[in-house]
């Protein structure tokens, strides 16, 4: 049974769910501008932003008394945030190279350009 937050955690579960947001998104930010500016020493800016996003996830399941199978779920929910930009990056070059074959590039060499290029 899940108990509910102390209040001694209440500032942890508080901050840490602000970290889960911002990291996320800069995880998930300089993924995506890495990848379309073809600028890939923002790559290890990425993963530092997941890292972050871990120990604020780690430190939510942790303030809001996650135990048992919710720690299995916190688990795969941060490997697939962790994988999903690079299964999208990947769906993306996929459908909007697939109607252009003569033009079609490689995921690790598509620009924002490119996308802007291919969409019309």
């Amino acid at each position: 049974m899940i108990e509910p937050v102390h209040m001694q955690n209440f500032l942890l579960a508080f901050f840490s769910a602000a970290g889960v947001i911002l990291a996320g998104a800069l995880y998930a930010m300089l993924f995506a501008w890495s990848r379309l500016n073809r600028q890939p020493r923002l790559m290890p800016w990425a993963y530092g932003a997941y890292a972050v996003l871990l120990v604020c996830v780690l430190a939510l399941a942790h303030a809001l008394n996650l135990h048992g199978y919710w720690q299995l779920l916190v688990a795969f929910l941060l490997l697939g945030y962790l994988l999903a930009p690079h299964g999208i990056w990947h769906l993306c070059v996929g459908t909007h190279g697939a109607g252009h074959e003569d033009d079609a590039v490689s995921p690790d060499t598509l620009t924002n350009k490119d996308l802007r290029r291919k969409s019309i």
